[in-house]
């Protein structure tokens, strides 16, 4: 595996489904439900919509994920929780971040509206130079970031463009398979 290439196991852009910056919320909605039941019925290779603005260009993912912290009044927010350490924080210091920043007090008391009024570039995240690699880059940067950024996927960039995601699930399943081959006898 110390030799392959990202482009050896990238998908290209065209295998994912697609939605507008312009998309409601219930439109991301009956899309990722659509992603899913494709993905469900083994003819998509993930769950997740690749985002792309009035250019074409891919602007970020969408997945159930990011539109639950859609839901959230105060989403902005976020990034104070994300700075927190991963591990070993306390249940009440959550609580308490949670109380001073009024996060989840009242996220599906508005739903009916956000579903027609609340487009998805009002809370997609567009962190894509913070998770893109190289075509030609060697799997190990690849491996670094997805286990540095805990992402599910990275953005595969050919020059500027964007050309293809490379998934944690399609790396996982070729590195249990390389393990596989290497076993000794007995």
């Amino acid at each position: 595996m110390e030799k392959m290439k990202v482009s050896d196991l990238m998908r290209p852009i065209d295998e994912f489904p697609r939605i507008s910056t312009h998309a409601t919320f219930a439109e991301t909605v009956d899309a990722l439900e659509k992603a899913e039941k494709e993905f469900l019925a083994g003819r998509a290779p993930q769950r997740i919509l690749l985002v792309f603005d009035e250019a074409g260009k891919v602007v970020g993912v969408m997945s159930p994920i990011d539109v639950v912290q859609g839901l959230e009044p105060n989403y902005e927010s976020f990034d104070a929780l994300k700075t927190m350490p991963r591990y070993h924080t306390p249940a009440s210091t959550l609580e308490f971040m949670k109380e001073s920043l009024r996060f989840w007090q009242k996220p599906l008391a508005e739903l009916c509206n956000k579903a027609t009024d609340v487009k998805i570039d009002n809370f997609i995240k567009t962190s894509i130079p913070n998770h893109t690699v190289k075509t030609d880059d060697r799997m190990d940067t690849a491996l670094h970031l997805f286990v540095v950024g805990r992402f599910d996927s990275l953005f595969v960039q050919e020059g500027k463009q964007i050309v293809g995601v490379l998934l944690f699930s399609d790396v996982y399943k070729k590195i249990v398979q390389t393990m596989r081959e290497c076993r000794l006898p007995g």
